[in-house]
């Protein structure tokens, strides 16, 4: 079995590929995955299904928690059959391709931060990740790394999860190790669950937060925002002012 390559790629440099219905290995890729979701991916995919985060994650996910990090990780269940096929790919692609993760969208790139220790900056690495399996390579399609960023309408979820990769850096830093019941229960809450905690929020339930202040709050229909927000509650939760 050949070993997939890593090539490290600039933001300017253009690579060829393309995936659609008439590339040999067409949805091949969807199958027998060990998947997480970041909490936007479920947020986007929740909505996309006109479902709750509860019922997306009871219906088409697993949830478990970290044993190097410690916080709460979701993947994406893969059906029972021979071939563990993703729950949303179809003979005709992808069923919810509106809604598709980050690392769905990213693919065939790989992305890495890392931060200076210097003076903290933070830069941003790119790389291709040629499988020998994957035809795609063989497409007409050639294009830079970031047209390829903004064709799959990257940004907002790269910027989201780098929102959680520095909530999981504080947490290796500050607080390595498993939390307590009761703060593994907000952050499950506060990263897969807006619902519940819109609703905390407004009912001034959270611990931490000033009860009945509601113009602090974020507008009730913006998911997104209410995961920006939580992200920054549970930060103050675990790590204080840090």
């Amino acid at each position: 079995m050949q070993t997939p390559e890593l090539l490290p790629i600039e933001k300017e440099e253009t690579f060829h590929f393309a995936c659609h219905g008439k590339v040999p290995c067409f949805n091949l890729c969807c199958r027998d995955l060990n998947q997480a979701l970041t909490p936007f991916d479920v947020l986007c995919l929740k909505n996309y299904l006109k479902v709750s985060s509860r019922e997306f994650i009871q219906t088409y996910a697993v949830m478990y928690t970290g044993p190097s990090t410690g916080l709460p990780v979701v993947s994406l269940r893969f059906g029972n059959d021979q071939e563990k096929r993703c729950p949303f790919v179809t003979s005709g692609g992808c069923s919810v391709y509106a809604a598709r993760p980050s690392s769905c969208r990213i693919y065939p790139l790989a992305r890495a931060l890392r931060r200076d220790r210097s003076d903290g900056r933070i830069s941003e690495h790119f790389a291709v990740f040629r499988e020998p399996h994957c035809r795609g390579f063989e497409q007409p399609g050639n294009q830079t790394v970031r047209q390829w960023v903004a064709d799959q309408h990257l940004e907002i979820h790269l910027a989201m999860n780098d929102a959680l990769m520095e909530l999981i850096a504080l947490k290796n830093q500050i607080r390595p190790g498993p939390l307590s019941e009761e703060h593994e229960q907000w952050v499950r809450m506060a990263l897969y669950d807006i619902e519940t905690l819109r609703e905390k929020a407004h009912a001034g339930e959270l611990p931490g937060m000033d009860a009945g202040n509601p113009s602090q709050l974020p507008p009730m229909e913006d998911d997104r925002l209410w995961l920006q927000w939580g992200l920054k509650w549970i930060s103050r939760l675990l790590f204080g002012d840090r």
